[in-house]
């Protein structure tokens, strides 16, 4: 059950709220959960799962199709098809 909660910005904050909210396509309210959860949480013993939850928005599958979506999104440079060039060699 959600309830509501008022709460009062000053005026740098709440544009600093808005912009973050708005880069992530998140409500204010979101983002304001979000926050409180991050603050709220009580830490765990493994580095890694204390990310746990970060992160919104990933898709349901994401730890057994860790693999495919990485390689959808990764993409790497193909080697060089050149070769360097040697310096010339001076003669003394």
């Amino acid at each position: 059950m959600t309830k509501p909660l008022q709460v009062y910005l000053e005026d740098e904050d709440l544009k600093r709220l808005e912009a973050f909210a708005r880069e992530r396509g998140w409500t204010k309210s979101q983002a304001i959960r979000t926050a409180v959860r991050a603050l709220t949480r009580r830490p765990a013993g493994d580095p890694v799962l204390d990310l746990s939850g970060d992160i919104d928005a990933l898709p349901p599958d994401l730890s057994r199709e860790f693999d495919r979506y990485l390689n959808e999104t990764f993409v790497a440079e193909p080697p060089a098809t050149y070769r360097a060039r040697r310096r010339p060699t001076v003669r003394r």
